[in-house]
């Protein structure tokens, strides 16, 4: 076996409590989701304690047959006991089960590219616990069900929509419409089922034992580095293989106990256009990938933010206004920490906000420029610093075309402005014909329910993304900012047929191939090629541009 000349003796760091064995200032050891959650432990950010192994352990698994060091179990076991004592529970104790999450973190933030495990350590004896401690039968089973799809998905490559027909049989079954109407009997036999689904496919008992769950969903996490989506990604963005991902173990918060509870992702800035204001959105009684994955289209956090998208669904700062106020003055100092705009992933559990993850957010060119000089502006960063932020590529394209006010063409309907900047092409539902018709110089938009990690090469090689569901923090918007493509989210006015490749919208039928217009700075939808006009500069291009052009003479 290979051994590496600088692997180091530290291979798991802790974090919780106010303490952290990492910081912020090695992220290429920590991953940037590992060096963040230290960083805000070490400075009292409502964190839930966990650790982080090391991208030297994955460099070792893939140099030595997927074996780990030698001495990793004996530091998981050491860290996992901290964790314990600080949540006072046992991770496989049947009466007070410590649950944790699994987690990928690159270097450089690669959303929804690599796998995410879920409320490990759930047994046919634990759930009992979890049942008992939550005061929710339904809620511990429940979170059984997730565990076990989430767990023989990522872990042994299960097809999720095996576990949705057995879902959805079940509610025929009940003549019921929503999971969230799944008795706690229901849900035993749903557990039930997919547990005899994996033996059947694989001849594989699903595993009780939580050390034997642990190591496959730390193995599993490894391996989805180099999945083809997570390398397809890596390709587009100039990130290099060998550097690993490291992998985030973390006592479980709920979001899905009550209607006390929530989920979301909020920015400290608006990444469309770069305001200062706190934008975001959140599932009440939901877990972190019901937001994310735009399966559900979520709400606003704040007053301001129901009030443009005219819903009638109250805001967070309406609804839970003691955590709103907690999460705005978190949010606050983490900016002020790490002086750049933050992307926030968080749990409310019953009432109790904890803090899942932060990172510097994609954002649109425009708001790549805004923000560069209001963060100036504001003593944050130097002149200097802000000049350096913006590439030249992005004030390439600082200017996001928008459809011509003056148009006529017929308005099909309307989302959410996810992603800046107007754009044409022929509507196409499938993600890898998005590309070989891109490769023949086709312009193509990407139009789905909601997109998910495996059609990365479909939003690279499309002009623009239409979902009708999902928020403006789900997949889909996150991907297509950080690519620059145009995208609209949540467009509910349309439906997408796929049976039949069509665009439903009222009366109109688009079928694949015909083209649409989106415009991702208003949400706006419009049948055929719409013309586009380029709005005027705005202040804040001509004062950067200025900037760049006084720096250059010294």
């Amino acid at each position: 076996m290979k051994s590496r000349a600088n692997f180091l003796s530290k291979l798991v760091f802790g974090f919780g409590s106010g303490n952290a064995d990492g910081h912020a200032g090695i992220a290429s050891l920590l991953g940037g989701k590992g060096a963040n959650l230290a960083e805000m432990s070490s400075v009292g950010i409502p964190v839930p304690p966990g650790f982080t192994i090391s991208t030297e352990v994955c460099r070792y698994f893939f140099e030595n047959e997927f074996q780990y060091p030698s001495a990793l179990r004996k530091s998981i076991t050491k860290a996992l006991s901290k964790i314990e004592l600080e949540t006072e529970r046992q991770f496989g104790d049947p009466t007070n089960p410590l649950l944790v999450s699994v987690r990928s973190g690159s270097r450089f933030s690669m959303p929804g590219m690599m796998d995410t495990i879920l409320n490990l350590g759930l047994n046919a004896e634990t759930v009992a616990g979890l049942a008992a401690t939550a005061g929710s039968e339904r809620f511990a089973w429940d979170s059984y069900r997730r565990f076990i799809q989430n767990y023989s998905h990522v872990v042994f490559g299960l097809d999720n929509t095996l576990f949705d027909v057995l879902i959805d049989h079940k509610k025929k079954e009940r003549s019921i419409l929503f999971d969230s109407d799944l008795t706690a009997e229901d849900l035993k036999l749903i557990v039930k089922d997919f547990k005899n689904l994996l033996d059947e496919r694989f001849n594989q008992a699903f595993p009780e034992d939580p050390n034997t769950q642990l190591y496959g969903a730390i193995s599993a996490v490894f391996r989805s580095w180099k999945s083809p989506r997570a390398s397809k990604y890596r390709q587009i963005h100039n990130i290099p293989e060998d550097w690993g991902t490291a992998v985030n173990v973390q006592a479980m918060v709920f979001g899905n106990i009550s209607e006390k509870s929530a989920t979301g992702v909020a920015f400290t800035r608006n990444p469309s256009n770069g305001q200062k204001t706190l934008y975001g959105e959140f599932l009440v009684n939901s877990q972190g990938e019901d937001v994310v994955s735009g399966a559900r289209t979520p709400r606003a956090l704040t007053r301001s933010g129901r009030a443009k998208r005219d819903s009638d669904l109250a805001s967070m700062e309406e609804l839970m206004p003691a955590v709103f106020e907690e999460l705005r003055e978190v949010q606050e100092r983490l900016e002020l920490h790490f002086k750049d705009m933050q992307d926030i992933e968080f749990t409310v559990e019953e009432g109790r906000l904890w803090i899942l993850q932060t990172r510097s957010g994609e954002r649109s060119s425009e708001a790549s420029i805004r923000i560069a000089v209001d963060m100036a502006n504001e003593g944050l960063i130097t002149r200097e610093e802000a000049v350096t932020r913006v590439g030249p590529s992005v004030l390439n394209q600082f200017i996001n075309p928008i459809v011509n006010p003056k148009c006529d063409h017929l308005l099909l309907g309307k989302g959410l402005p996810a992603s800046p900047g107007a754009v044409s092409g022929a509507i196409i539902f499938d993600a890898d014909e998005a590309v070989t018709l891109a490769e023949k110089g086709q312009d193509i938009i990407l139009v789905r329910t909601e997109t998910s990690p495996t059609d990365i090469h479909g939003i690279h090689a499309a002009r623009g993304i239409l979902t009708t569901t999902g928020g403006m923090t789900s997949h889909a918007a996150v991907v297509a900012r950080g690519m620059g493509r145009p995208c609209v989210t949540g467009a509910a006015d349309v439906f997408v047929d796929y049976k039949n490749q069509v665009l439903v919208a009222g009366r109109w039928e688009v079928k694949a191939g015909e083209p649409i217009t989106i415009d991702g700075t208003d949400g706006q939808i419009y049948l055929g090629t719409a013309p586009t006009i380029h709005p005027i500069v705005s202040d804040h291009v001509t004062c950067l541009m200025s900037w760049a052009k006084s720096l250059q003479k010294y």
